[in-house]
Protein backbone atom coordinates (compact mmCIF):
# COMPACT_ATOMS: atom_id res chain seq x y z
CA UNK A 1 0.00 0.00 0.00
CA UNK A 2 1.28 3.46 -0.93
CA UNK A 3 2.35 5.51 2.11
CA UNK A 4 2.92 9.23 2.60
CA UNK A 5 6.29 10.11 4.12
CA UNK A 6 7.63 13.49 5.23
CA UNK A 7 11.42 13.86 5.40
CA UNK A 8 12.59 16.76 7.59
CA UNK A 9 16.33 16.81 6.99
CA UNK A 10 18.61 19.88 6.56
CA UNK A 11 21.19 17.92 4.52
CA UNK A 12 19.63 18.23 1.07
CA UNK A 13 21.62 15.41 -0.53
CA UNK A 14 20.51 12.96 2.17
CA UNK A 15 16.91 14.15 1.97
CA UNK A 16 16.94 13.64 -1.80
CA UNK A 17 18.46 10.15 -1.47
CA UNK A 18 15.80 9.11 1.04
CA UNK A 19 13.06 10.63 -1.11
CA UNK A 20 14.21 8.78 -4.24
CA UNK A 21 14.49 5.49 -2.36
CA UNK A 22 10.95 5.80 -0.99
CA UNK A 23 9.47 6.87 -4.33
CA UNK A 24 11.27 3.97 -6.01
CA UNK A 25 9.24 1.69 -3.73
CA UNK A 26 6.01 3.37 -4.77
CA UNK A 27 5.52 5.71 -1.81
CA UNK A 28 4.85 9.46 -1.76
CA UNK A 29 7.82 11.35 -0.31
CA UNK A 30 7.94 15.06 0.53
CA UNK A 31 10.93 16.94 1.91
CA UNK A 32 11.53 19.92 4.18
CA UNK A 33 14.92 21.28 5.17
CA UNK A 34 14.11 23.25 8.32
CA UNK A 35 12.07 22.81 11.47
CA UNK A 36 9.70 25.60 10.44
CA UNK A 37 8.98 24.26 6.94
CA UNK A 38 8.64 20.71 8.25
CA UNK A 39 6.20 21.74 10.96
CA UNK A 40 4.20 23.77 8.43
CA UNK A 41 3.81 20.71 6.18
CA UNK A 42 2.86 18.52 9.14
CA UNK A 43 0.13 20.97 10.14
CA UNK A 44 -1.31 20.99 6.62
CA UNK A 45 -1.66 17.23 6.02
CA UNK A 46 -1.31 13.81 7.63
CA UNK A 47 1.62 11.50 7.00
CA UNK A 48 2.06 7.79 7.65
CA UNK A 49 5.70 8.34 8.60
CA UNK A 50 8.00 11.25 9.39
CA UNK A 51 11.80 11.00 9.17
CA UNK A 52 13.16 13.76 11.41
CA UNK A 53 16.69 15.01 11.92
CA UNK A 54 17.31 15.16 15.68
CA UNK A 55 19.36 18.34 15.42
CA UNK A 56 16.43 20.50 14.36
CA UNK A 57 14.57 22.52 16.98
CA UNK A 58 11.71 24.99 17.29
CA UNK A 59 11.78 28.51 18.71
CA UNK A 60 9.64 27.55 21.71
CA UNK A 61 10.26 25.32 24.72
CA UNK A 62 8.63 22.25 23.15
CA UNK A 63 10.85 19.97 21.09
CA UNK A 64 10.06 19.55 17.42
CA UNK A 65 9.32 15.83 17.77
CA UNK A 66 6.84 16.57 20.57
CA UNK A 67 5.02 19.18 18.48
CA UNK A 68 4.88 16.81 15.51
CA UNK A 69 3.67 13.95 17.70
CA UNK A 70 0.80 16.12 18.97
CA UNK A 71 -0.37 16.87 15.41
CA UNK A 72 0.35 13.61 13.58
CA UNK A 73 -1.04 10.09 14.01
CA UNK A 74 1.75 8.53 11.95
CA UNK A 75 5.09 7.17 13.11
CA UNK A 76 8.28 9.18 13.66
CA UNK A 77 11.84 7.92 13.14
CA UNK A 78 14.60 10.16 14.49
CA UNK A 79 17.82 10.50 12.47
CA UNK A 80 20.42 11.05 15.19
CA UNK A 81 24.07 12.10 14.97
CA UNK A 82 26.55 10.19 17.09
CA UNK A 83 27.41 13.41 18.94
CA UNK A 84 23.77 14.41 19.46
CA UNK A 85 22.99 15.90 22.87
CA UNK A 86 19.70 13.99 22.90
CA UNK A 87 19.75 10.49 24.34
CA UNK A 88 17.58 7.59 23.23
CA UNK A 89 15.28 7.70 26.25
CA UNK A 90 14.51 11.42 25.93
CA UNK A 91 13.81 10.96 22.21
CA UNK A 92 11.30 8.19 22.87
CA UNK A 93 9.75 10.01 25.82
CA UNK A 94 9.14 12.98 23.53
CA UNK A 95 7.16 10.79 21.14
CA UNK A 96 9.51 9.26 18.57
CA UNK A 97 8.82 5.64 17.64
CA UNK A 98 12.34 4.65 16.67
CA UNK A 99 15.75 6.10 15.91
CA UNK A 100 18.74 5.41 13.72
CA UNK A 101 22.23 6.84 14.16
CA UNK A 102 24.05 8.64 11.35
CA UNK A 103 25.88 7.62 9.30
CA UNK A 104 23.65 4.67 8.42
CA UNK A 105 23.26 2.28 5.53
CA UNK A 106 20.15 3.07 3.49
CA UNK A 107 19.23 -0.63 3.72
CA UNK A 108 19.18 -0.41 7.52
CA UNK A 109 16.83 2.58 7.50
CA UNK A 110 14.55 0.97 4.92
CA UNK A 111 14.34 -2.14 7.12
CA UNK A 112 13.09 0.09 9.97
CA UNK A 113 10.57 1.70 7.61
CA UNK A 114 9.31 -1.63 6.27
CA UNK A 115 8.84 -2.90 9.83
CA UNK A 116 6.82 0.19 10.76
CA UNK A 117 4.60 -0.08 7.68
CA UNK A 118 3.92 -3.75 8.49
CA UNK A 119 3.16 -2.79 12.08
CA UNK A 120 0.66 -0.13 11.02
CA UNK A 121 -1.46 -2.83 9.40
CA UNK A 122 -1.18 -5.22 12.34
CA UNK A 123 -2.06 -2.66 15.00
CA UNK A 124 -5.10 -1.46 13.14
CA UNK A 125 -4.02 2.07 12.31
CA UNK A 126 -5.73 1.62 8.96
CA UNK A 127 -8.95 -0.29 9.68
CA UNK A 128 -9.37 -1.87 13.11
CA UNK A 129 -11.73 -4.86 13.20
CA UNK A 130 -13.25 -3.99 16.59
CA UNK A 131 -13.34 -0.20 16.70
CA UNK A 132 -14.57 0.30 20.28
CA UNK A 133 -13.19 -0.89 23.60
CA UNK A 134 -14.93 -0.03 26.88
CA UNK A 135 -13.69 -0.23 30.46
CA UNK A 136 -16.03 1.03 33.16
CA UNK A 137 -17.16 4.50 31.94
CA UNK A 138 -14.19 4.95 29.62
CA UNK A 139 -14.75 4.28 25.90
CA UNK A 140 -11.91 4.11 23.39
CA UNK A 141 -12.70 4.23 19.67
CA UNK A 142 -9.87 2.84 17.56
CA UNK A 143 -11.54 3.84 14.30
CA UNK A 144 -11.37 7.59 14.91
CA UNK A 145 -8.80 7.36 17.74
CA UNK A 146 -11.00 9.13 20.26
CA UNK A 147 -11.51 8.60 24.00
CA UNK A 148 -14.45 9.56 26.20
CA UNK A 149 -15.00 9.17 29.92
CA UNK A 150 -18.71 9.55 30.52
CA UNK A 151 -19.73 12.53 28.38
CA UNK A 152 -16.28 14.10 28.45
CA UNK A 153 -14.06 13.90 25.36
CA UNK A 154 -10.40 13.39 26.30
CA UNK A 155 -7.64 14.55 23.96
CA UNK A 156 -4.69 12.13 23.87
CA UNK A 157 -1.47 12.10 21.90
CA UNK A 158 -0.76 9.15 19.59
CA UNK A 159 1.48 7.42 22.12
CA UNK A 160 -0.91 7.98 25.03
CA UNK A 161 -3.74 6.54 22.94
CA UNK A 162 -1.75 3.45 21.96
CA UNK A 163 -0.72 2.79 25.56
CA UNK A 164 -4.28 3.15 26.86
CA UNK A 165 -5.55 0.93 24.05
CA UNK A 166 -3.19 -1.92 24.98
CA UNK A 167 -4.10 -1.68 28.67
CA UNK A 168 -7.84 -1.62 27.95
CA UNK A 169 -7.66 -4.55 25.54
CA UNK A 170 -5.94 -6.53 28.30
CA UNK A 171 -8.22 -5.37 31.12
CA UNK A 172 -7.78 -7.47 34.25
CA UNK A 173 -4.30 -8.55 33.19
CA UNK A 174 -1.15 -7.04 34.68
CA UNK A 175 1.06 -5.78 31.86
CA UNK A 176 4.80 -5.62 32.45
CA UNK A 177 6.78 -2.56 31.43
CA UNK A 178 8.73 -4.73 28.99
CA UNK A 179 5.51 -5.93 27.36
CA UNK A 180 4.18 -2.38 27.07
CA UNK A 181 7.45 -1.19 25.54
CA UNK A 182 7.28 -3.99 22.98
CA UNK A 183 3.61 -3.45 22.12
CA UNK A 184 3.43 0.35 22.17
CA UNK A 185 6.93 1.50 21.23
CA UNK A 186 7.93 -1.70 19.38
CA UNK A 187 11.46 -1.01 20.46
CA UNK A 188 13.99 -3.17 22.29
CA UNK A 189 14.97 -1.03 25.26
CA UNK A 190 16.40 -2.03 28.59
CA UNK A 191 13.78 -2.53 31.29
CA UNK A 192 15.34 0.24 33.38
CA UNK A 193 13.93 2.92 31.07
CA UNK A 194 11.12 4.92 32.65
CA UNK A 195 9.39 5.90 29.41
CA UNK A 196 6.36 3.72 30.31
CA UNK A 197 6.08 5.31 33.76
CA UNK A 198 6.25 8.77 32.21
CA UNK A 199 3.39 8.04 29.81
CA UNK A 200 1.25 6.36 32.47
CA UNK A 201 1.63 9.57 34.48
CA UNK A 202 0.53 11.60 31.45
CA UNK A 203 -2.52 9.35 31.02
CA UNK A 204 -3.50 9.50 34.68
CA UNK A 205 -3.42 13.27 34.53
CA UNK A 206 -5.94 13.21 31.69
CA UNK A 207 -8.34 10.34 32.46
CA UNK A 208 -8.43 10.15 36.26
CA UNK A 209 -11.14 11.87 38.31
CA UNK A 210 -9.81 13.88 41.30
CA UNK A 211 -10.56 12.20 44.62
CA UNK A 212 -11.10 8.76 43.08
CA UNK A 213 -8.75 5.80 42.64
CA UNK A 214 -6.52 5.91 39.59
CA UNK A 215 -7.98 4.21 36.51
CA UNK A 216 -4.58 2.67 35.73
CA UNK A 217 -3.22 0.92 38.81
CA UNK A 218 0.38 0.01 39.58
CA UNK A 219 1.29 -3.63 40.18
CA UNK A 220 4.49 -3.57 42.21
CA UNK A 221 7.36 -5.41 40.63
CA UNK A 222 5.39 -6.00 37.43
CA UNK A 223 3.89 -2.97 35.72
CA UNK A 224 0.32 -1.70 35.29
CA UNK A 225 -3.25 -2.95 35.11
CA UNK A 226 -6.78 -1.73 34.45
CA UNK A 227 -8.94 -3.85 36.73
CA UNK A 228 -12.28 -5.23 35.52
CA UNK A 229 -14.18 -4.57 38.74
Amino acid sequence: MKKKVLIIEPEKSLARLLSLELMNEGHIAETAHSAQSGLKRALEKDYDLILLDAGLSTDGEETLVHRLQEKQSGYIIMLMSRDSAMDVISVLEDGADAYITKPFAIEELMAHIHAIFRRQGKTGHDSPAEPKVAAHDLVLNKQNRSVKRGDKEIALTKREFDLLSILMQNMGQAMSRESLLENVWQYDLEAKTNVVDVYVRYLRGKIDIPGKASFIQTVRGVGYIIRDN
